[in-house]
C-alpha cells in the first residue's frame, strides 16, 4: 500500500525545500541572537530576538525564522503538499520542545551548560523538525480540522513569545542565568 499522494519527483523537491529551510533557520536563528543587542536594546526588534540568554529566548531562534519559511515555502509548496499548515506547524514545535529537553537532560547530569552541546541541540532541533515537517507534507491527507489546530497553535506560540518578551513568568526557563533576571533587562 501507497502512502504518499505525491510522485517521487515532488517529494524530492519538498525534500529539497525543507533541506533549504534547514540552513534557512539555522543562520537566521543564529543571527537573531544578536540583533537585539545590535539594535540597541530595541523592545520591537526583543520580540523576535533573543533579550537574554534564558533558555525560553534562545527558542525563539528556532521558532521565528521557522515561521517565515513556512511563510516563504507557502506558496510553492502549500497547493501541492498534503498537510502544509500542520506539517510545518509540528516540525516548529518539534524545535521549540527538543531544545529544553536536551538542555535539561545534559545540565542535569552535567550540572552546567556547555557551549558546544547547546548549539548541536539547536542544530538538531532543527533538522528533525524540517524531517518531521517533510514526512507530513508528504503524507496523506488528514482531517481539515489539523489546519485549524495549527493555525491556531502558531499564533499562540507568537503571541506567548511576543507577550513573554516583556511579561516574562518568574518560572526557570525564562531566567537569564548570567544576570538572574526575566524578560527584556
Amino acid at each position: 500500500m501507497r502512502v504518499f499522494d505525491m510522485s517521487d519527483v515532488n517529494n524530492k523537491s519538498v525534500l529539497l525545500y525543507e533541506s533549504i529551510g534547514i540552513v534557512f533557520i539555522i543562520f537566521l536563528g543564529a543571527t537573531l541572537h544578536f540583533t537585539f543587542e545590535w539594535s540597541g536594546s530595541q523592545p520591537a526588534v526583543g520580540i523576535f530576538s533573543a533579550v537574554n540568554e534564558s533558555v525560553w529566548e534562545h527558542l525563539k531562534l528556532a521558532f521565528w525564522p521557522a515561521l517565515l519559511y513556512l511563510l516563504l515555502e507557502s506558496r510553492p509548496l502549500s497547493k501541492s503538499c498534503n498537510n502544509f499548515l500542520a506539517g510545518k506547524t509540528l516540525g516548529a514545535v518539534l524545535m521549540i520542545a527538543i531544545i529544553p529537553i536536551i538542555f535539561y537532560s545534559y545540565t542535569s547530569v552535567t550540572g552546567t551548560s556547555i557551549f558546544t552541546i547547546d548549539i548541536s541541540s539547536f542544530v538538531t532541533s532543527v533538522v528533525i523538525g524540517q524531517l518531521v515537517s517533510y514526512k507530513l507534507l508528504t503524507y496523506r491527507k488528514p482531517p481539515k480540522v489539523l489546519d485549524t489546530i495549527a493555525l491556531l497553535a502558531l499564533v499562540l506560540l507568537a503571541a506567548c513569545f511576543a507577550v513573554f518578551t516583556f511579561y516574562a513568568p518568574q518560572m526557570p526557563i525564562f531566567r537569564d542565568p548570567i544576570t538572574g533576571r526575566y524578560g527584556i533587562p
